[in-house]
């Protein structure tokens, strides 16, 4: 090696040791041109372009130098950070399986092996691995936190705490733990906790684009929209690949109804990351929120490839494939099940008839609140309830996909004025007669809150003391609340003159026949709300600022419920101006 050489490659290093790897770099790069075998080289490259986040070259370098020296420590957990960066978590977990035989004793490489394993959500695999590196090193901090990671990831947020806070005890200075613990405390609706945390760790490294983020994602929920901006905003200016960044954004300006620029955030996230199903999901919705059926139907399919959403919208597995409207049914058995939440199913099951009347035998799969309600639902061949062995079917189709089955757009949602009846239960209907006694006044069911683990209940919601003033006196008020919140049952108890049947409704069967009772039902965006549009029943509708996709905008008429009434907020958490309006019409009898 000559002496010109050995000076660059000295200059080199020590470029490196200062982390000035702008000078560094170019300098490696002309060694390898000389020696493209330098080990030393591919192996200080590899580094470099880990630290600039150019992880597939940081692995191409890493690589190229492990066809070197196949048993280097360092080349080989270069490797495997490399591939755990760019999402090849099954390889790079053979990388650190290589380092832990090369060094079995090391906590640090039995931690990033138990990353891996995390990220193939392996979870046992990956505390056993997290619990080696503390045996190693019992004060190793980063394997606490990553055990509180996957807590996290179980929803165990108090357990997930409790290392956290071990972390934390370790090393009060770090700010993974810190901004770790603050998703914990958001996740339990800690919001202030959560910023203060969040806050800490951005003190802490004020780079910290994750940081930035969640913060944003606490701001949204404490519905200070332009905050929650700027933080993306700064996650953005840090990190201008972060994907999840971009469609968090989306979701502020679709509240503050930009959709325009909600779907560009979506589009620009999915430019990122095409994988990223959450924001095709949420494309989905705000499409669907505009009436843009035809575009938003086939990418609300997205919610089964989105782990997150396919969770809570209960995503089943079947060996029979889904239909989605291209096969024919004549002559075919189809199962027909429910997804989400009680009122999505008696919303989308009107779809039943449309399917049996395309030739098949259709097996509806109900939960058992909806069972005795649906048991005469026009279309159904056979009724099973929720966790009984199902019949022989040949196709299978959740109830939210049956709009896009059934090439549903603004003018073909099928609206029967009534499609849910008690023609079959005489007799309920009468003993609620009975129970609600003389009529002396038009009876009005009142629902004000609903779910309170539903993600969007903080902005549907409304507390019983704030309805109350708006109630015209004309009126005879039955609650139709099954559960009723401790914060509402004071101000239930203390007006009397609302009636409260909830230890009678055992089913959505009573509330039905208790409502077909009534003259009108109020209520907040709630199951009880759409029951009493498919009992044909006059609903006025309360609903926030930014309403669930399938209310729409701007009217205040429904093409799902031909008998309701739509009141809507004007401003972000407005409710007096919804209920002055509903008092309005209901003191002038606009309403009966």
């Amino acid at each position: 090696m000559s002496t010109q050489l050995q000076s660059i490659i000295q200059q080199a290093f020590t470029y490196t040791q200062k982390a000035n790897f702008g000078r560094a770099k170019p300098l490696f790069e002309y060694i390898l041109k000389i020696q493209p075998k330098n080990f030393d080289a591919l192996h200080a490259m590899g580094f470099i372009c880990g630290i600039e986040n150019n992880h597939q070259e940081a692995f191409n370098y890493s690589l190229r130098a492990l066809k070197i020296k196949p048993d280097d420590l360092e080349v080989n957990i270069n490797c495997a950070k490399a591939l755990q960066a760019i999402g090849r978590h099954s390889d790079s977990l053979k990388y650190h399986e290589k380092a832990i035989f090369l060094s079995p004793n090391n906590h640090k490489v039995w931690l990033g092996c138990g990353k891996s394993l995390q990220c193939l959500k392996r979870y046992d695999d990956a505390i056993a691995h997290y619990d080696k590196a503390l045996s190693l090193d019992p004060e190793f901090a980063g394997a606490w936190s990553n055990k509180g990671d996957i807590l996290n990831e179980l929803r165990c947020y108090d357990d997930a705490i409790a290392h956290f806070d071990k972390a934390l005890s370790l090393d009060p200075e770090f700010a993974g733990a810190w901004s770790n613990k603050g998703m914990s405390l958001y996740e339990l609706k800690r919001y202030k906790d959560a910023i203060t945390h969040y806050d800490n760790a951005l003190n802490l490294a004020p780079e910290f684009a994750e940081a930035w983020s969640n913060k944003g994602n606490v701001l949204n929920k404490l519905k200070h929209y332009e905050e929650a901006i700027a933080h993306y905003d700064k996650a953005l200016s840090l990190k201008p690949d972060y994907a999840e960044a971009w469609s968090n954004k989306g979701n502020v300006l679709n509240e503050l109804k930009r959709f325009d620029e909600a779907i560009d955030h979506y589009d620009k996230a999915l430019s990122l990351n095409p994988n990223y199903h959450e924001a095709s999901w949420n494309k989905s919705l705000t499409l669907l929120l505009q009436g843009c059926f035809e575009s938003g139907l086939p990418l609300y399919e997205s919610r089964w490839v989105s782990e997150k959403v396919s969770e809570s919208a209960g995503k089943r597995i079947f060996d029979k494939p889904t239909w989605l409207g291209v096969d024919s049914l004549a002559g075919k058995t189809i199962l027909i099940y429910g997804e989400q939440g009680l009122g999505d199913f008696i919303q989308f099951c009107r779809y039943v008839k449309l399917v049996s009347d395309l030739g098949a035998k259709v097996i509806l799969e109900t939960p058992q609140a909806l069972a005795g309600l649906l048991g005469n639902l026009e279309g159904v061949s056979e009724l099973v309830i929720e966790g009984e062995e199902l019949p022989f079917f040949d196709y299978q189709c959740p109830l939210l996909s049956l709009p896009l089955a059934c090439k549903t757009n603004l003018d073909t949602i099928p609206n029967p004025s009534r499609y849910i009846n008690l023609d079959n239960y005489p007799n309920k209907i009468i003993n609620w007669k009975a129970k609600l006694g003389s009529k002396l006044k038009p009876r009005v069911g009142l629902v004000w809150s609903g779910n309170p683990r539903h993600k969007n209940d903080h902005n549907r919601s409304i507390l019983l003391r704030d309805i109350l003033p708006f109630l015209p006196n004309q009126f005879e008020y039955v609650s139709l609340q099954k559960e009723v919140r401790e914060i509402d049952k004071l101000t239930l108890d203390s007006n009397p003159h609302i009636l409260n049947f909830a230890s009678y409704l055992h089913d959505f069967l009573d509330t039905a026949a208790l409502i077909d009772n009534l003259d009108l039902v109020i209520s907040v965006d709630t199951s009880v709300a759409h029951l009493g549009g498919a009992l044909g029943k006059k609903t006025l509708l309360l609903l926030p600022y930014v309403p669930d996709w399938r209310w729409l905008l701007d009217r205040d008429d429904s093409p799902w419920y031909s008998a309701m009434k739509l009141y809507r907020q004007t401003s972000i958490g407005d409710w007096n101006s919804v209920l002055d309006k509903m008092k309005s019409d209901l003191s002038g009898t606009k309403i009966l």
